[in-house]
């Protein structure tokens, strides 16, 4: 009797235990991670760069309001925005080593100004250090009739960086 009591005691307590114990998930981020590589196509196996970034949506707020002119933007939404360059490039003129870098903005009304720092793995900008810049290079600000909700990264044929959100694109010329 004294088993039958114990087995039973314990498959209630198994049950009720792995239940408690259930993993929870939280709800699926509003700013969804994206990644663009240059060449885009899936079929071209020898990459020269990629960034990883967040995609945030306007949902009625202004460009502006989110990424203030003027102001380091962690261009894209939670982690800052990284890329990573699979070899050495041409980046708005300057000459940058192969490797992986924040990607920073400062937007602008005709130009962004676009920032590759050593420091990796920040939060947003809120722990931006200039120090840490290796390259601080302009990107041409244009307008587009298409609205954009979410920001969105991409890389144009020439393999220039594009980024838009709302109708504001900014092109960033590269070459590998």
């Amino acid at each position: 009797m004294k088993n039958v009591f114990l087995f039973t005691f314990l498959t209630f307590a198994l049950v009720f235990t792995t239940e408690a114990t259930a993993q929870k998930f939280s709800g699926l981020d509003k700013s969804p991670a994206d990644i663009a590589y240059y060449p885009s196509s899936s079929r071209e196996m020898d990459k020269a760069a990629r960034v990883i970034y967040s995609r945030p949506q306007l949902k009625g707020r202004s460009l502006d309001e989110l990424a203030p002119k003027g102001k380091v933007w962690r261009t894209g939404a939670n982690e800052a925005t990284e890329i990573t360059f699979y070899k050495d490039a041409t980046v708005g003129g300057q000459a940058v080593k192969a490797g992986t870098y924040s990607l920073f903005t400062i937007p602008g009304d005709d130009e962004w100004t676009v920032i590759l720092n050593n420091n990796l793995h920040q939060w947003g900008a809120y722990s931006y250090d200039s120090a840490a810049d290796v390259a601080r290079v302009t990107a041409e600000a244009s307008t587009d009739d298409e609205e954009l909700e979410a920001f969105s990264i991409a890389f144009d044929d020439n393999g220039d960086l594009v980024m838009g959100w709302g109708t504001t694109r900014a092109t960033l010329p590269m070459s590998f």
